[in-house]
């Protein structure tokens, strides 16, 4: 399966890691070409963030791995792109 972008939430403790720690790590994962993240919530202990990352031929369970590595935790997978392009979202009338 070619795994060309992924949206995740992911959550961390407020001290560590770093959003920049975070990010090295995935990035430095085969097929990962470029990671952004955008803070979503801060309270009293954990930071949730939006995670989304864009490749070609993404290693999922390095992904994975890279993301706890850090001491950051993968809460849900909220979209998924595979295959040989990326196809945007359509908007549909209901």
């Amino acid at each position: 399966m070619n795994l060309r972008r992924v949206v995740m939430d992911v959550d961390k403790a407020i001290q560590q890691p770093d959003i920049l720690e975070l990010a090295t790590a995935m990035e430095a994962v085969t097929g990962v070409e470029a990671v952004n993240i955008t803070v979503t919530e801060i309270d009293i202990e954990t930071v949730g963030m939006n995670v989304t990352v864009e490749g070609d031929a993404i290693n999922w369970s390095a992904l994975v791995h890279a993301i706890e590595q850090t001491g950051a935790a993968l809460h849900s997978i909220d979209q998924l792109a595979v295959g040989e392009r990326i196809i945007e979202g359509v908007n549909r009338a209901r």
